[in-house]
């Protein structure tokens, strides 16, 4: 579905469990998730630390939304 978004022009971010798979069928733009139970959080950290991974997921999308890319590009968050 993500690609038909894009298809009609509205950028589309991408957080699989998996980051294979998108990047076989060709989706634009991809933020690995951390596991498939739990693709954007990681409850084993602690509450501050929790927030600060989930906003680093969600800054490191609208990056992605806003970059030009011609085929799969995967974005890696800075999760230091």
């Amino acid at each position: 579905m993500a690609k038909e978004i894009e298809r009609v022009g509205i950028p589309v971010a991408y957080f699989p469990a998996i980051p294979t798979v998108p990047l076989t069928v060709g989706q634009s733009r991809i933020i690995p998730g951390k596991a498939i139970p739990h693709v954007l959080g990681d409850p084993h950290l602690p509450p501050d630390r929790e927030k600060a991974y989930r906003r680093a997921l969600v800054e490191q999308a609208l990056k992605a939304l806003s970059t030009e890319v011609a085929g799969p590009t995967v974005f890696k968050p800075d999760l230091a």
